[in-house]
């Protein structure tokens, strides 16, 4: 073998050898570029999960843990229950009553005031449960055009969904029912004699406000498992504008002020394999978001990802928004003295009531009333201004009191209980925060009580 020729084999060695080298440094630089911009994509959701979450879920059960019974009397019964939630009645949801009824037991509430989307444009309330059932009230209940939502319409109502608004309100009322308006945050008709109440939350309206659904991609991909309620209290923003507005409306008239779940346990994918042999997607509205012809290898990486493929099977199923977790989001409370369809509704329609955020501590037990010598009166209630009047409130766990007189704050105190004596006439509700990681998070809205001038 000549010099000539070995010099030439090495010479081809050596080059073979340096691509190689660079190719192996160019694919660990492309592993190292795409792992440094998935960090930088998703630094925020690998924050929560393995930081912000944790902290977060353990202070929420350090304040749970504080829990004690408060002693401070206010003569009612109070009922934990749910507003403004749909069924399989309503084209958006597929939830029967019966597991409606489970969660409702499952999860300690006591009532739930239905409000299905109109079927053909009618909304017949004799299609709802209209009952008690192991000790759950069932409330029948419509969303109609312009946020109308009545409750306590007889059974056999059968109401035009898309009728005139004056001559709509005017039937709910001869009928007997409380009109409510839905999704406050749009325009509604604020003038209408008739309207009771209003959403002074929403869980919907609020998720209205974040950058889409695909804003909590990343903590779904990260902490759905773990952390699940702690990523669904992300959308949660104090719903300010709402709120002026009620205060406001309540200058003049009384409009009680409750939470809505909007509950339809719709948000979520499922994957399942059809009798033809392809992969039908499908939303939990229920939707087909596709259905797709499958390959050799196709079928071989569904088997490797969710076992056999069996025609009909679902293969994957994914809900974000199960019922259970979001009747858990918030509650309204009514104070009444029975669970009656007719107490719940008198109390409701009075505004005895108070909304709580549930999750983050059970706020059942939560009191605010106002004294006067042998004379008391709760939300909803009017009293009389006199000199030894005095507001109180009692929590279950240690929070910030907030007196907000007129839609303005005006007093704050800490603890566990709270007596201040006010000075002017007019509307005084409470707001309760919790402190969460040094920060203080929205927990109870009470209604207010309306102290008048001595008469």
């Amino acid at each position: 073998m000549t010099t000539a020729s070995s010099e030439k084999r090495g010479g081809k060695r050596s080059l073979a050898r340096t691509v190689v080298r660079w190719s192996l440094r160019a694919f660990l630089a492309l592993i190292l570029v795409l792992a440094l911009a998935f960090v930088v994509v998703f630094r925020g959701a690998i924050y929560n999960r393995f930081v912000h979450f944790p902290r977060e879920a353990r202070a929420w059960q350090q304040l749970e843990a504080q829990r004690i019974d408060v002693t401070l009397d206010d003569g009612w019964n109070a009922y934990q229950g749910i507003c403004h939630s749909h069924s399989y009645l309503s084209h958006d949801s597929q939830v029967p009553f019966e597991e409606i009824l489970s969660v409702l037991k499952e999860t300690g509430h006591d009532f739930i005031l239905m409000s299905d989307h109109c079927i053909d444009g009618k909304a017949d309330y004799s299609l709802q449960w209209d009952k008690i059932v192991d000790g759950v009230l069932f409330v029948p209940g419509f969303e109609m055009s312009d946020g109308f939502m009545p409750w306590g319409l007889p059974p056999d109502t059968v109401l035009n969904c898309g009728e005139d608004l004056d001559v709509l309100a005017a039937q709910i009322e001869d009928l007997g029912g409380l009109l409510f308006f839905a999704h406050t945050e749009e325009e509604r008709r604020w003038d209408l004699p008739q309207l009771v109440g209003m959403e002074i939350y929403n869980i919907h309206t609020d998720v209205k406000d974040e950058d889409g659904l695909g804003s909590l991609l990343g903590d779904v991909l990260f902490s759905i498992r773990k952390y699940p309620d702690n990523v669904v209290r992300t959308i949660f923003d104090r719903q300010t504008e709402i709120l002026a507005r009620w205060d406001q409306l309540n200058m003049d008239r009384d409009i009680v002020g409750i939470a809505a779940n909007d509950c339809h346990q719709n948000v979520g994918v499922v994957l399942y394999y059809t009798e033809d042999g392809t992969l039908l997607i499908e939303d939990t509205s229920p939707r087909t978001i596709g259905e797709y012809g499958l390959n050799w290898w196709k079928r071989l990486g569904l088997r490797v990802l969710f076992g056999r493929l069996e025609a009909g099977r679902e293969l994957f199923h994914f809900q974000l928004d199960p019922y259970e977790r979001m009747v858990r989001f918030v509650s309204t409370h009514i104070l009444a003295h029975e669970l009656s369809k007719d107490a719940i509704l008198d109390s409701l329609g009075q505004g005895r009531v108070y909304i709580g955020f549930d999750m983050l501590a059970d706020s059942r037990g939560f009191i605010y009333m106002a004294e006067s010598g042998t004379e008391q009166a709760v939300m909803g209630e009017r009293i009389a201004m006199r000199p030894d009047l005095l507001l109180r409130a009692a929590s279950p766990v240690p929070c910030r009191f907030t007196v907000v007189h007129n839609g303005q704050p005006v007093h704050q105190a800490e603890g566990r209980e709270l007596e201040w004596k006010p000075n002017a006439t007019g509307k005084y509700r409470i707001e309760a925060e919790v402190d969460i990681l040094g920060e203080w998070t929205p927990w109870v809205y009470t209604n207010p009580i309306h102290i008048l001038g001595v008469q």
